[in-house]
């Protein structure tokens, strides 16, 4: 299957609402970045009474665009995708002015348990404050005047990741799970690749016409993108694989292969990357270790 045909053509429009479809407007931070494309995007859904979904970072810019945007119509519920300060701390902000209720998965929290000695590198990037008023959970519906909004789990990105189904539109939010630039980052301890496949499983079955992510523009073909992006995923898999066959027992090493025509700026987030899958594997019981998993463990075939 062929690789993700991603696509970079993007008008960020900073401080405007940019209507997508009938009901969703997109306001986009000027926060770009080269995990965030030019901004992250926020949406509002609805006419006389909506909701936001992912407010985005502390940015007095980006809350005076979306006040002006909003003109005067009644905010009734905040929906954050995940908790990366890009996405969620301006919820707490739009809340006050507004009086709307959050909605999320629930608080940040790691894929799993940090190791003996390990530090979590996005530790920096995620929001521990953030604590939704209501922790919706998986196939759960809000609606508002005009709109209805069900929750589709989908952790990998971050544990408590969720998109949001714009019911009886075929529309899916997608936050960072998956965008239509890029692949997603996924990290531990925060991310976790087993999940994240099996999310997006769940989107491949779900059939959606048009995906509207965190991160640049919509995703207009998703039944083939989406299989394109899982192709991928399982041939990096693969790849890790065979360095590992091939003699090479660091990440490090892997990823001067695996991600040679790569950046070197992003090595560091391809290496968490590399973690990811191996810990993927090990759980499989296809690679083992002097260790527990870690950048800095020694790799071999079992």
């Amino acid at each position: 299957m062929d690789s993700p045909a991603f696509d970079l053509a993007f008008e960020p429009a900073y401080g405007q609402a940019v209507p997508v479809v009938a009901g969703v407007e997109r306001v986009t931070v000027n926060n770009p970045g080269p995990f965030t494309f030019f901004g992250t995007n926020s949406y509002i859904v609805g006419s006389s009474s909506v909701a936001v979904i992912d407010p985005g970072p502390e940015d007095e810019a980006h809350f005076q665009a979306l006040m002006a945007a909003l003109a005067g119509r009644a905010v009734t519920h905040i929906f954050v995708s995940h908790t990366h300060r890009d996405h969620s701390p301006l919820a707490s902000r739009l809340q006050a002015a507004t009086g709307a209720v959050t909605v999320g998965q629930g608080p940040h929290r790691p894929a799993r348990p940090l190791r003996d000695g390990e530090i979590n590198p996005f530790a920096e990037s995620s929001d521990l404050s953030f604590v939704p008023d209501i922790t919706i959970g998986d196939g759960e519906t809000l609606s508002g005047d005009g709109w209805s909004l069900r929750a589709v789990l989908t952790p990998g990105h971050t544990a408590n990741h969720a998109a949001f189904a714009l019911e009886g539109r075929d529309i899916l939010f997608s936050g960072d799970h998956v965008m239509a630039w890029s692949t997603s980052i996924v990290a531990p301890p925060d991310g976790s690749m087993a999940d994240y496949m099996e999310s997006l499983e769940r989107l491949i079955a779900r059939d959606d016409r048009l995906l509207l992510p965190g991160h640049g523009g919509p995703v207009m073909e998703p039944a083939g993108f989406l299989r394109a992006l899982k192709a991928h995923r399982l041939r990096r898999e693969q790849a890790v694989l065979a360095r590992v066959q091939a003699g090479d027992t660091q990440i490090a090493e892997m990823v001067k292969v695996i991600y040679r025509d790569t950046d070197p700026k992003l090595h560091g987030a391809a290496a968490l990357s590399v973690l990811a899958h191996i810990e993927d594997l090990m759980e499989r019981g296809e690679i083992a270790a002097d260790g527990p998993p870690s950048l800095a463990a020694t790799y071999r075939l079992l």
